[in-house]
């Protein structure tokens, strides 16, 4: 028996998806939850599973992925992220050292707690970048648009998105069957500057590639090859092929996950359908 209490810990992490077929673990293949896995699998001296809230695709980055593991070990809590970190990093030293991956906050929470099946809500953010030139640096972290965006007529296309709706035109051909395709989108708001384009989508659930069918649909918007008002029969049609195309992995980011409906961006603004 072990001397130590049995512990339910809480994980924020940020990653860069770049290197990493996907978050869930595959065998033969580097993904975000097998090198976590790894790593706390020897620091916490046994097998470690970890549970992740969101399964995002190879290329996919996240600054709010959200899982949790059980376990009795003696490493304390608020150490746990600095000797993560450091094994993440390679053992290199120094404050300013990272790896493609890092524990941002370790919190302890309830046996029965599941960071998954207790989230209430998500936020994705996808970047954009508007600009002929090509950028080497970028080519990993934004889908770049070199003909110029409406941003007016993305937003009122992006209007149309909120609410519950039955979304199955915004899910990925040949996707797993669901027991349904109704979801709820809290908030879905466009913000630029400059050449940059961030399309930020808030809901309770998403479907596979959703964020990123959504945001090929304003893309073509915003290029004047589909009409805003157009998206409101497109969702009432169900049918992915009256949508746009998919946007590439790299531009999209999983920024947030909720615990608390108060936190929330858009639940408090009536949507229709909340409960």
């Amino acid at each position: 028996m072990s001397k130590h209490p049995a512990r339910n810990l809480l994980l924020t992490i940020e990653y860069d998806g770049t290197g990493f077929s996907g978050w869930q673990r595959q065998p033969g293949r580097k993904t975000v939850q097998g090198e976590l896995e790894r790593v706390l699998t020897s620091v916490c001296g046994q097998e470690i599973k970890i549970d992740g809230t969101s399964r995002t695709d190879a290329g996919v980055h996240a600054y709010g992925q959200r899982a949790n593991f059980k376990g009795e070990f003696g490493i304390p809590t608020d150490k746990l992220a600095m000797v993560v970190n450091h094994r993440l990093a390679g053992g290199k030293r120094g404050r300013t050292t990272s790896g493609p991956i890092r524990i941002t906050e370790v919190q302890e929470m309830p046996m029965d707690f599941h960071a998954r099946f207790d989230a209430r809500g998500k936020t994705y953010i996808y970047r954009l970048y508007n600009s002929p030139e090509l950028d080497v640096f970028r080519r990993n972290y934004c889908y770049r648009i070199g003909q110029p965006l409406d941003t007016e007529a993305m937003k009122a296309a992006a209007r149309e998105i909120e609410g519950t709706h039955d979304f199955q035109c915004f899910q990925a051909s040949g996707s797993e069957e669901r027991l349904t395709t109704v979801r709820t989108v809290y908030k879905a708001d466009i913000r630029s500057e400059g050449k940059n384009v961030d399309i930020f989508v808030t809901g309770d659930g998403f479907l596979y590639n959703m964020v990123r069918i959504i945001t090929g649909t304003l893309v073509e918007v915003g290029l004047g090859k589909m009409d805003p008002a157009h998206l409101a029969r497109i969702i009432k049609s169900r049918d992915r092929q009256n949508a746009g195309h998919t946007a590439p992995p790299q531009g999209l980011y999983l920024a947030r996950v909720y615990y608390e409906t108060k936190e929330i961006p858009g639940y408090e603004e009536g949507t229709p359908g909340l409960g």
